[in-house]
């Protein structure tokens, strides 16, 4: 089956982004495809190249690239909820004429209608 997952939890502080972490890779062992992971709320803080974790903890954004990168799995933020918690991709940076843009590599930012059109063409959308 074809998945797409919906993650409104921060990247720390609750367990919600690592279990939908963990759910993906279970997804994909069980032989079915993640086609992406819309990050929604405060789940876009999934896609901030500036989250430093101490030594001893998960680095769950690195995890989140090396899962997409491995099984060609598209990591979207949703521009706007983004855009308010200061997560800025490249264009929007130009847009906005900011000084910097903080988006982790392999992540992009799009609108709700990719979630929308997720929504219709995957056979489960799981939310978290």
């Amino acid at each position: 089956m074809n998945y797409c997952l919906v993650v409104n939890g921060p990247v720390y502080g609750t367990q919600t982004s690592r279990s939908a972490y963990l759910f993906a890779n279970a997804l994909i062992e069980k032989g079915h495809t993640l086609k992406g992971v819309f990050f929604y709320q405060d789940g876009v803080n999934n896609g901030s190249a500036l989250t430093v974790p101490a030594n001893d903890e998960f680095d769950l954004v690195a995890a989140w690239q090396s899962l997409a990168q491995k099984h060609n799995v598209r990591l979207e933020t949703c521009v706007a909820a983004a855009l308010r918690r200061g997560i800025v991709s490249e264009a929007e940076q130009q847009l906005h004429q900011l000084s910097n843009s903080n988006l982790a590599q392999g992540f992009e930012q799009t609108g709700l209608g990719s979630l929308a059109e997720s929504l219709l063409t995957q056979d489960r959308v799981v939310q978290f």
